[in-house]
């Protein structure tokens, strides 16, 4: 994992586009510290700020040529060694041990169609010197970041806001209808639009291509709905088990230190126990976060059923003190670039701390499996809606009664909620989510928010659009700055292509069945994942009481910044400062939306 920045802009000087690409390789340090180096050919720069994590040697560096092509390269492609041996027999000859080489011979040899045949994380930029053409690609989930600002016949690109806040062609525009999606929606990017107007996101799955003074940008990958996987549930259960073993196999290729986080929840749960049955030799450190007092978030007794059943594990427990967090707000700000969605950012920032003080460069990390393997309340809603459009009468009673009894959820209340997953389509229902936070602060402008049409199940549509708009990128977003902030790789097993596509070629019931989420992986790994944790019904993540906690303690200063109103018009004063008022008086019931007021302000007061 590293940091990329490039620049192509016949109006520079060498020297001049040499400084600015340093400046720019030099705000995003963090990211790369190993290794800074340059590559110029006017007026073609690259840059590169390496993070050493397989082929340590300098052959390795960045940025790297073969024949007519030169690239720069965020992320792992964790199949590169079966690609390679591809190539070898195809008479190619390597000169390093790293992936960044198999991907620019793949590159030769395939052309844009190289990705596709990729397996992992990836935000790269590939520049053909005899075409005089810049290739650029970012994984199927968007794992790695792609940033970049277009105007006529110049291009700048990079990891992060920062190098490109340093580009002439920058300008502080704020766009205020992802400003709106991100106090509204919790969303911190949507297509390619940021919260500046100039700067613009390769979304995921897609391919860029600037050539002559334009861009065009290009899908390359998309679920299919219509493939359907046949078999019985055990067959299912040994394919899935099959896939995620192998998953968890290829992100486990590193040449250096290796941990992961693990919060006793069912997905770091679940890497673990792979990672300890599968590799009991294996030294591997955990990483967990708990709190103090009463109320708070302490998942250590659940990480202990994980420890008692795999000795290989060595834990690493951190619980911040009020000042530590205070002091890591800041920090933990600026390395976001955008406002901070929810609190657990502040959680992750502490576990990615401690790892960097064990030496752990390369850290796997449960996300993305509640988005499309069905982890949330939410999806027992469009699973019911579904039968309900389908006059499934029976089987919406059932499921709401198995709900209720394992989850202890009202039956009309899970009731109404199917019935409304029937009647609206899934745009409605996202933004209704945040009806009470719009009505709380006076909000009545268009939120600019739609969803790609996706045909399958009611179930279905609601994982695809978790995983691709309104949630899962928000998580990526924050896991990847604060990753980076310490110079880690952050790996996620589950958001393997192939495990996704299998996934999605499985019932509903597959994934949700006798009112458990997640039903697949939990009878796959039955005999590997600790009984306990298998059977947890309740969803406690990072968060718990952790708001209230933070801006009544160690960051309330973030609620006595006086409101820039004047730059959040759509924000009603009055309202808002009725919530805010509320809230300081002990009512918890927008915490949510008092946090993003709180951090946006701050955030907006600072650019």
């Amino acid at each position: 994992m590293c940091g990329i920045a490039g620049i192509i802009d016949s109006t520079l000087s060498r020297d001049r586009g040499d400084c600015l690409l340093r400046k720019m390789l030099e705000s995003i340090r963090h990211r790369g510290p190993d290794n800074s180096s340059t590559w110029v050919d006017m007026p073609v720069l690259l840059g590169h700020n390496r993070l050493s994590i397989i082929d340590l040697t300098d052959a390795a560096n960045q940025p790297m040529e073969f024949e007519d092509l030169v690239i720069v390269y965020n992320g792992e492609v964790y199949n590169y060694l079966e690609i390679r041996d591809e190539l070898l027999k195809k008479g190619y000859r390597f000169r390093t041990q790293s992936d960044t080489e198999v991907i620019l011979v793949a590159y030769k040899e395939w052309g844009s169609g190289c990705v596709d045949r990729f397996l992992g994380m990836w935000a790269f930029a590939i520049w053909d010197k005899t075409n005089k053409e810049l290739f650029c690609s970012r994984d199927r989930f968007g794992i790695k970041p792609f940033y970049y600002i277009h105007q006529g016949d110049k291009f700048y690109f990079g990891s992060e806001y920062k190098p490109l806040k340093l580009s002439p062609l920058f300008d502080n525009k704020l766009n205020y209808a992802q400003i709106n999606r991100g106090l509204m929606l919790e969303l911190v990017s949507y297509r390619d639009e940021t919260y500046f107007k100039c700067l613009k996101i390769l979304p995921e799955r897609c391919n860029l291509v600037f050539k002559d003074g334009n861009v065009s940008v290009s899908q390359y990958w998309d679920l299919d709905p219509s493939k359907k996987f046949r078999g019985n549930f055990e067959d299912k259960k040994g394919r899935f088990l099959e896939l995620f073993r192998d998953s968890v196999r290829l992100h486990m290729r590193s040449d250096v230190a290796l941990g992961g986080c693990l919060s006793g929840g069912l997905d770091s749960s679940s890497i673990a126990s792979v990672v300890g049955s599968d590799y009991p030799g294996v030294p591997y450190k955990t990483f967990t976060i708990y709190y103090k007092g009463k109320g708070q978030v302490d998942e250590r007794p659940w990480v202990k059923e994980v420890l008692r059943s795999y000795p290989n594990m060595d834990p690493v427990y951190c619980s911040p003190s009020d000042d530590e967090i205070a002091s890591a707000y800041e920090h933990a700000m600026r390395s976001h670039d955008a406002p901070i969605p929810r609190s657990s950012v502040i959680s992750y920032y502490f576990l990615m701390k401690a790892a960097v003080q064990h030496r752990i460069k390369v850290m796997l990390d449960g996300q993305g499996a509640d988005e499309y393997l069905a982890g949330y309340l939410s999806c027992f809603e469009r699973l019911i809606g579904g039968y309900l459009r389908n006059l499934k009468i029976a089987k919406t009673l059932e499921t709401l009664r198995c709900d209720a009894i394992r989850r202890n959820t009202g039956r009309r209340y899970m009731a109404r909620k199917g019935l409304a997953s029937a009647l609206k389509g899934e745009r409605d229902l996202y933004i209704d989510e945040f009806l009470s936070d719009r009505l709380a602060v006076g909000f009545d402008n268009d939120l600019e928010f739609e969803l790609k049409r996706f045909r399958g199940s009611r179930l279905k549509q609601h994982l695809y659009h978790l995983l691709f708009t309104t949630f899962t990128p928000s998580l990526l977003h924050y896991e990847d700055r604060i990753s980076m902030a310490f110079s880690i790789e952050n790996r996620v097993p589950f958001l393997n292509h192939r495990l996704i596509e299998f996934a999605h070629s499985l019932a509903d019931e597959d994934l949700l069945s006798l009112g458990q989420t997640k039903y697949i992986l939990r009878a796959s790994l039955n005999g590997r994942l600790p009984q306990a944790i298998a059977d947890r019904t309740d969803k406690q993540g990072f968060v718990g009481n952790e708001i209230h906690s933070l801006l009544r303690g160690p960051l309330r200063y973030l609620l006595e910044v006086p409101f820039s109103f004047d730059r959040l018009s759509m924000l009603n004063p009055d309202k808002t400062k009725d919530l805010m008022r509320n809230f300081k008086n002990g009512d918890n019931a927008q915490e949510l939306m008092v946090w993003r007021l709180a951090v946006t302000n701050d955030w907006i007061q600072k650019q």
